[in-house]
């Protein structure tokens, strides 16, 4: 007898739940990755480096992977939606708390720790409850969800900078934080999937639907014996060094362009092409890796190193046409990188140790996403110039492509190497029978 999730309680029900997901990665990182339209008036008013004013989205980032492990304990041991539902008032209590604007160490507290804790609490059961709900169509349904991300931060970008204006900086952080308990609503929307006991053949039959084999829950809640696994070492190698890619240009798009002379709704502009761009690329890689046509991981590590590419080359030329273009191919091959990124931590653990896996991914990846904003700030600060900042940021997707690679040899060598197996013991069967 095996345990595998019952079927959804409702013919479709999974579709719900994508559309759930997608509402909580627009209400989270959508948000967060129009930061930029803060960061100047943060900046300014505290009268502080810009080293000093990227530590409040840097704690941000950190809270949200740090967060990881426990989160994927919590998922364990209550539910997906219960988790939700809290990161969600979590979340909100950080923006509407952040616009008493009390002091700088103040907001490293409310939109640093609480913020980033309650993105944690809800996008990570997010991502787990999609990938518990589809296996044939978890690419493209994954792709779908985090395209929530992009369309609100499409959205958001013009909206944020309308409300700054209108409002204030913390006008706009109190509106944020009240749009930000529609997380709970959402949260409610997660319907968990019971664990049941099927015979063999169901188990088999069931791999070939939109529903997910796996084990009962263990009193073991974290298995951090995964990290023995080269594979998953090497992965989190690359979660590390990629971080910086991820987190840094959003973040210094809008100084870089409004140091260029630019007026407040240009650099707005750009946001918003880059979040179109972003969503073109999810949708498209995750339809190429539903297909097969390429592994996962190969895939990763072409779009990675591309994204690297893209970086260094965007701030050489100082024409804003040009910027565009340069942030519309960086959307498109970030899109590409989130859309697989993390569907292909199955491959190399399983289904079984995803939960687990993805938190020690996301906790890893903390130390990249934590140093590379004020590392960036630094540079900015010694060399008066924010094309420094996408320097950093180039350099560090590149090298995390050579780890994707690695991993990618390493999981084909060890199905090449139980495929011989396989035969061999095939072959002592033969002969057995034969001899008989």
């Amino acid at each position: 007898m095996n345990s595998r999730r019952a079927e959804p309680p409702h013919r479709g029900f999974g579709w719900v739940v994508v559309m759930s997901a997608f509402f909580i990665m627009g209400l989270t990182t959508g948000i967060f990755k129009n930061f930029g339209h803060f960061f100047l008036d943060i900046q300014c008013h505290f009268g502080v480096p810009t080293s000093t004013t990227s530590w409040v989205s840097s704690t941000t980032i950190a809270m949200f992977h740090l967060g990881a492990p426990v989160v994927s304990m919590l998922v364990v041991q209550f539910s997906q939606r219960a988790v939700i539902i809290v990161g969600g008032l979590l979340t909100a209590s950080g923006m509407i708390l952040s616009s008493l604007d009390l002091s700088l160490p103040w907001l490293y507290l409310t939109m640093g720790i609480l913020q980033g804790l309650g993105i944690s609490l809800t996008w990570i059961p997010a991502n787990s409850m999609v990938s518990h709900y589809f296996v044939r169509w978890r690419p493209i349904a994954y792709a779908i969800a985090s395209s929530g991300e992009c369309i609100f931060a499409f959205m958001f970008s013009p909206f944020f900078q309308w409300l700054i204006e209108m409002y204030s900086w913390q006008g706009a952080l109190l509106i944020i934080g009240g749009l930000q308990l529609n997380l709970c609503v959402c949260g409610a929307l997660m319907r968990p999937l019971k664990t049941v006991q099927s015979p063999p053949q169901e188990t088999k039959d069931a791999l070939e639907g939109d529903t997910a084999v796996l084990p009962p829950k263990r009193k073991v809640i974290f298995q951090c014996s995964l990290m023995r696994k080269p594979e998953l070492f090497l992965y989190i190698l690359f979660a590390i060094f990629s971080a910086p890619g991820f987190f840094i240009p959003p973040l210094f798009l809008v100084p870089f362009a409004t140091s260029l002379g630019m007026d407040n709704y240009w650099p707005a502009f750009i946001l918003s092409v880059l979040a179109l761009s972003d969503l073109a690329g999810r949708l498209i890689c995750g339809w190429i890796a539903n297909m097969r046509l390429i592994r996962n991981l190969q895939l990763l590590a072409m779009v990675v190193t591309l994204l690297g590419v893209v970086l260094l080359l965007l701030p050489v030329c100082h024409n804003y046409w040009v910027i565009v273009v340069f942030t519309s191919i960086y959307g498109f091959l970030f899109g590409c990188v989130v859309s697989i990124h993390v569907t292909s931590i199955v491959d190399i653990v399983t289904l079984e140790g995803f939960d687990n896996a993805l938190g020690l991914f996301m906790l890893f990846r903390s130390i990249g996403g934590f140093i590379g904003p004020p590392a960036a700030g630094w540079l900015v600060d010694e060399t008066s110039d924010y094309s420094a900042a996408f320097y950093l940021s180039g350099l560090c997707p590149i090298l995390s492509g050579v780890f994707v690679v690695l991993v990618d040899h390493l999981i084909q060598r060890r199905k090449a190497t139980e495929a011989e197996d396989c035969q061999a013991i095939r072959q002592k069967d033969w002969e057995a029978g034969n001899v008989k």
